[in-house]
């Protein structure tokens, strides 16, 4: 198994946690500028984890 798998997975699965929460609970995270952290973080964490993800399976349909 390609480690980077379940990295993916992970970090995918804590992206779309958080941006749900940024979404649901947006005053909670606003800074002073008017940007939503938890929101913000949760789409960098989401994009990362489907790179890895895209990583993996790339990896794997070269293998064969």
């Amino acid at each position: 198994m390609d480690l980077r798998q379940p990295i993916g997975l992970l970090f995918s699965i804590f992206g779309l946690l958080l941006i749900a929460y940024g979404v649901l609970h947006a005053g909670a995270g606003m800074l002073r500028s008017g940007i939503n952290v938890d929101l913000f973080w949760g789409v960098v964490l989401a994009a990362f984890g489907m790179l890895m993800l895209w990583l993996a399976g790339r990896a794997r349909g070269r293998s064969k």
